[in-house]
């Protein structure tokens, strides 16, 4: 009997050969490298150009001939960078304050409470996220100014409350805790009803501890968001005594053109928070992406 036949009705199933698997792989793995080349390659341009003279930076050298690790302390100094930095760090520590405490509220009332009209708002938020950033610009300008609306010492302009409470409030932060907060089984809330729980006392003892991953996401979220605002903090400060380190950068441009060197190992300093936060809640936030889903 000829085991090569084939029933009818059953296509015959080439195997691929061992040099068919390997070319496969050689190609996927040749267009990963490529793309982790193209993506690395700013980085290291960027902290390459950090190390060059300025001389080295016009000419477009591509490593420097002796590193210059005094750029750093230059950049440190030269545009008052501790203050910058100091500025950041309060900024986004009041944006994510606020940004966590009306996240988790609004995400616990749209996941677990019923209220008339709760899908319509609801939706409104989801709404929001449509909306570009240059849109809102103007009248959120506008509201910080107090032409809308009077505000206590009549205007923010050259306030920390115009670089933090615009940004106390984010309708994607809101509907990714609600995702999750949808997800908890009733049973727990059931549970605690037995205990004597109302909501508050559910979401702070049940709801928050098992929703770790989730927060820390929006949290890392936030942090970027408000660390690398630029925009914003440009147009609602005047004085250098409130401005954040993305606008302390921009004083390395000057009339006779940009100090390179020096721009470059401010960037440096810049991201090195991020990264540190990243690292630091990089397990949280695959787990709080990947548990998030979009039930409800």
């Amino acid at each position: 009997m000829d085991n090569s036949a084939t029933l009818p009705g059953i296509k015959h199933i080439k195997k691929e050969t061992p040099v068919g698997k390997i070319l496969g792989k050689a190609s996927l793995y040749l267009i990963l490298l490529v793309g982790a080349v193209i993506f690395i390659f700013p980085f290291f341009w960027m902290i390459s150009s950090s190390l060059m003279t300025l001389g080295e930076t016009i000419i477009r050298k591509f490593v420097p001939a002796i590193p210059q690790w005094v750029n750093y302390k230059e950049a440190w100094t030269q545009a008052n960078f501790s203050k910058y930095f100091i500025n950041s760090v309060l900024v986004t520590l009041g944006t994510l304050t606020g940004l966590l405490f009306t996240s988790i509220l609004a995400g616990y009332a749209f996941g677990r409470i019923d209220f008339k009209g709760k899908n319509l708002l609801f939706g409104i938020f989801l709404a929001t996220m449509m909306i570009p950033e240059s849109v809102t610009l103007i009248p959120n300008y506008l509201l910080i100014r107090g032409t809308i609306i009077p505000l206590p010492g009549g205007t923010w302009i050259n306030t920390y409350w115009a670089l933090t409470v615009p940004f106390m409030a984010n309708a994607f932060s809101i509907f990714l805790l609600r995702q999750f907060f949808a997800q908890i089984p009733k049973e727990l809330w059931d549970a605690a009803r037995i205990d004597g729980c109302d909501h508050l006392r559910f979401l702070i003892q049940v709801v928050m501890p098992i929703s770790k991953a989730p927060i820390m996401t929006v949290l890392l979220f936030g942090f970027t968001g408000s660390w690398n605002a630029f925009q914003w903090p440009l147009l609602v400060t005047t004085r250098d005594t409130w401005r954040p380190l993305m606008v302390g950068l921009y004083g390395f441009v000057q009339e006779a053109g940009p100090n390179t060197h020096w721009l470059m190992a401010g960037a440096v300093i810049t991201i090195i928070p991020i990264l540190i936060v990243y690292f630091l809640t990089q397990k949280q936030f695959t787990q709080g992406i990947a548990t998030t889903g979009l039930k409800g």
